[in-house]
């Protein structure tokens, strides 16, 4: 069997961030998939509460410097990196001053949803694929977790098609169930617009998006549809289904069940 390259892009990763499924998987389904030979490059947002010291995070110089323009407005770009010494995983950080350090995760100290959590998806989108880009590092795969990452499979068929890094890359979204209770932010078209990702290609979209047109426009844009918690919306299932994108079920045991779907979905060369 062919060894992939991988480029994993999560919400969250256990231990910098608290427990959930999803932060658990963000942790387990890379390891997985390096301790089958696959190489894997790791990417998550460095939220405002994970501790730098305890993790051991230190900013890659090289790397960082870039400044994205998002709502007309420059935000620099800062990239970190540390390593799950149990994992044995590197994991890289997207990072910005007004949407990652002095913030919570999605939601406030108080629990609300932050109302620039759109521009914040964005952000940490593109900051993800203009890293991979530096890093002259060519994915077969992206696997996308959580609705922070769902800007991506846009970006890949659209802005970034033309790009070596990412023009044969295909791209698989795991849904799971919904956490956001707001909207992402009302100019949130008028914010993803990038290169060849026009606003008017969200035009059937709701004009407030909140998760499940979140949700619908990474299914849109993907190759193929995990069900990544057992209690995924089922309309979302449905969706996923009805615009004949393959789909994996809920599996427990998942590391071979997930190996034999990016075998589907990206197959190998004669």
């Amino acid at each position: 069997m062919v060894k992939k390259k991988i480029l994993f892009i999560n919400q969250e990763i256990t231990p910098y961030v608290p427990e959930t499924e999803m932060s658990v998987m963000g942790k387990a389904l890379p390891q997985a998939m390096q301790e089958k030979s696959h190489e894997i490059r790791t990417f998550m947002p460095k939220w405002g509460n994970i501790n730098e010291r305890r993790g051991q995070l230190h900013e890659v110089i090289r790397l960082s410097g870039m400044n994205l323009i998002i709502n007309d407005t420059d935000h620099p770009l800062i990239i970190k990196v540390a390593s799950i010494q149990q994992a044995k995983v590197q994991v890289y950080f997207i990072d910005n001053e007004d949407y990652f350090s002095k913030r919570q995760m999605e939601k406030d100290e108080l629990g609300n949803d932050y109302p620039d959590n759109g521009e914040r998806a964005i952000f940490f989108a593109r900051g993800v694929l203009e890293t991979v880009k530096k890093l002259r590092w060519v994915p077969d795969i992206i696997h996308c977790q959580g609705w922070m990452s769902a800007v991506v499979p846009l970006y890949i068929k659209t802005a970034y098609h033309d790009e070596p890094s990412f023009a044969s890359t295909k791209v698989i979204t795991s849904l799971f169930p919904n956490t956001l209770n707001k909207n992402l932010g009302e100019n949130f078209k008028k914010c993803v617009e990038f290169r060849d990702a026009k606003a008017e290609l969200l035009a059937s979209y709701k004009d407030n998006f909140d998760f499940e047109e979140m949700s619908k426009l990474a299914i849109d844009y993907s190759d193929g549809v995990v069900l990544a918690a057992a209690n995924v919306d089922k309309q979302l299932e449905q969706y996923a289904i009805d615009k004949h994108i393959p789909v994996l079920g809920y599996q427990e045991d998942f590391a071979d069940a997930y190996e034999d779907f990016y075998n589907q979905i990206c197959p190998e060369e004669d």
